[in-house]
């Protein structure tokens, strides 16, 4: 028999003064209560209890059970309670993994989570290559390449576009690119992703016309985007770049966006967790929290897209 129903009988026996009333309060018969405590007896090799017609006494081995049996039901009971509080009130760690190239456009999300859920104390680690959620005691994860094949749960949250700049200083210097192939001819600096190397020696394009693939070649690779960012600002040359991350350049006129009509098409932002079965409040709470704060996110400056998805 179950151990901790067989103590949960046996400490209800003691606290109703009887086998029948203690039955009543647990909603079994009395025979199952008597099978209770008689298959814990067994297992202890000890009587708990002296049984007569007229009531019930404990043994000098049942004192001595029935005050360990009652504080580890108690222990029992504020586990599974502060277990259903965490459900009913979010609290403790939520650790986020997150590709180093989205890391900018969590900024607002995660000040904003972190204002409106104060208990929730968040630990982000971002990555190129996604790890493994389960190993690596990681909640969720905000990426915008998950696995084809993976078991993971997928939440759509946003999308993204990635657009190519330069500065004014470059572009007077080495002339603007107004077609495609032009590119070929500057200095393109370029994302290196992991297992993608071919970023750095061709870009992708979609417009007007279709698709693009062009050869490139550039004095600067890194996964960095700031630092693509900073080079792009100072006139080192071409970069690709998030809209999230340039748009207020492109606002502010210290950046151009080249090849307005060409960029990557829209890329998927999404939220990754291992299973729906119980999943933590905390957990539900942030995705959910993270789709609506996506879906508000206004559309800022040409070619940025930051919005919801289905």
């Amino acid at each position: 028999m179950d151990r901790v129903a067989s103590m949960t009988a046996f400490t209800t026996v003691v606290a109703s003064g009887s086998f029948a009333a203690a039955a009543q309060r647990l909603n079994m018969s009395p025979a199952m209560v008597t099978n209770h405590v008689r298959a814990l007896e067994e297992r202890l090799g000890a009587r708990l209890l002296n049984r007569t017609t007229r009531k019930l006494s404990l043994t000098e081995a049942g004192k001595t059970y029935l005050d360990q049996a009652a504080t580890i039901l108690a222990q029992l009971e504020a586990a599974e309670s502060s277990v259903s509080d965490m459900q009913a009130t979010p609290r403790g760690t939520l650790h986020v993994n997150t590709a180093n190239v989205l890391s900018a456009a969590l900024v607002p999300l995660f000040d904003a989570f972190g204002c409106a859920y104060p208990e929730i104390t968040l630990e982000l680690v971002t990555t190129d290559r996604m790890p493994d959620l389960v190993e690596d005691g990681i909640d969720v994860a905000i990426r915008f390449n998950p696995a084809p094949e993976s078991s993971l749960i997928v939440r759509h949250l946003g999308s993204f576009r990635v657009v190519t700049c330069a500065s004014f200083a470059y572009l007077a210097t080495r002339g603007e690119p107004r077609e495609p192939a032009d590119l070929t001819g500057h200095n393109c600096l370029s994302y290196m992703y992991p297992g993608f190397t071919a970023l750095t020696r061709e870009w992708r394009l979609k417009g007007p016309q279709g698709e693009a693939t062009v050869p490139v070649s550039g004095n600067l690779h890194t996964n960095n985007i700031d630092l693509l960012r900073a080079a792009a600002l100072t006139g080192r040359g071409i970069v690709r770049a998030p809209t999230y991350r340039i748009q207020d350049d492109i606002r502010a006129g210290r950046l151009v966006q080249v090849l307005p009509e060409w960029h990557s098409g829209d890329l998927p932002i999404v939220a990754l967790y291992p299973n729906r079965e119980h999943l933590p409040a905390k957990v539900r709470i942030f995705i959910d929290f993270a789709v609506k704060h996506f879906a508000e996110e206004l559309t800022h400056g040409p070619q940025t897209k930051i919005a919801a998805t289905s």
